[in-house]
This record gives structure tokens, C-alpha cells and sequence, in this order.
């Protein structure tokens, strides 16, 4: 298999058997862990997870936006102090470029079984 070839896959409640989200001992900040059934173990930081979170409500909520695309910027001079150095923040991209984007994730997931 070449080592560089992208493995899309797609989670759906099907797939998922167990979700873990709360504060680890001698940890601040909430972890969400996703156990899926097929052996895989996802666990993403507070921030990943608050980033993700605001997307979708703003997705949810907005009268006429119908996607949005997040990207890793790094800190910044304009960044507030007590941000963390690494920030998902939203992109310029079209709706529609980020949607036709999904679609082709969809048919690549769909493609590796």
C-alpha cells in the first residue's frame, strides 16, 4: 500500500460503539475519546472539540450559511493572549466549494470501503 495514499473514512452511529467525554485526572481541559468498532480509538483535545462545536451550531443556526471549512492557522501578534499557539479557524472558502469538497470525501470513503 503507498504510504502516502489518503484513508478516508466515514463514522456513523453504526460505527461508533462508545463515546468518553469529561476531564482526566491532572488534566484542565475536557477530552472527548470516540471508540469505534472497528478497533479505532479518536481523541481530540477540548479546543478540537470547541472549534467543531461552533461550526456546527453556526451551520445549524445561520439563516443562509450551509458550510463552513475550518483550517490550522498558527498564533499570530493578533491572536489573544490565552489562546493556544494552534487555532481551527474558519476560511474564506465558499459553501459550495466545501460542500462539492464533502461529496468527493463521501465517494473516496465510499470507494475504500
Amino acid at each position: 500500500m503507498d504510504s502516502h495514499r489518503r484513508v478516508v473514512k466515514l463514522y456513523a452511529n453504526r460505527d461508533v460503539e462508545r463515546v468518553l467525554l469529561g476531564v482526566p485526572r491532572g488534566h484542565k481541559h475536557l477530552r472527548l475519546a470516540i471508540i469505534t468498532s472497528r478497533n479505532e480509538v479518536l481523541v481530540f483535545s477540548e479546543a478540537t472539540l470547541a472549534n467543531i462545536v461552533r461550526a456546527y451550531v453556526t451551520i445549524k443556526t445561520h439563516p443562509v450559511r450551509r458550510a463552513v471549512e475550518l483550517q490550522q492557522f498558527s498564533k499570530t501578534d493578533e491572536f489573544k493572549e490565552e489562546y493556544a499557539k494552534y487555532q481551527l479557524l474558519e476560511t474564506e472558502k465558499k459553501d459550495s466549494e466545501v460542500e462539492e469538497e464533502l461529496l468527493e470525501l463521501l465517494k473516496e470513503a465510499s470507494s475504500q470501503g
